[in-house]
């Protein structure tokens, strides 16, 4: 089974929001305070409070797992061996552009050459895909 350009776009979207959103989540993550109780139901009651208390987690964290749902539901109609591929190699390269506007260190020239050599895997599974399903041979 083929996917159609809307299936293509729909796990790009998933990518975004899955590799998008982990910078902001590790970012968030380092600056919540520590908690600390003597029993493992409060220590567990105090932790969940502290997660989703916070803005700044938990907007990161919802947008996650928009994706994830949205990634359920093009599973549905969209072939396993091209959803997987597209939305977890371009998360990566979501994750990296995203890391990198926050200014972390991505990894200089190596780094950008995994990204364009995903991005032309991922430009090739889904040019060869959309066009099985336009019943154009693939040209590539």
């Amino acid at each position: 089974m083929a996917a159609s350009v809307g299936q293509a776009l729909a796990l790009v979207l998933v990518a975004a929001l899955w590799g998008g959103t982990q910078p902001l989540l590790k970012r968030a993550s380092s600056r919540l305070q520590r908690v600390r109780e003597r029993n493992w139901a409060r220590q567990l009651v105090q932790e969940m409070k502290t997660l989703f208390l916070d803005i700044e987690y938990l907007m990161p964290f919802f947008l996650n797992q928009c994706g994830s749902l949205l990634y359920y539901f093009t599973l549905a109609s969209t072939d396993l061996t091209l959803a997987v591929p597209i939305s977890n190699s371009l998360a990566i390269v979501f994750t990296l552009i995203v890391g990198k506007c926050l200014g972390e260190d991505i990894g200089g020239k190596r780094a950008f050459a995994g990204i364009v050599l995903t991005m032309a895997g991922i430009t090739l599974c889904i040019t060869s895909s959309v066009n099985k399903i336009q019943g154009q041979p693939s040209t590539l």
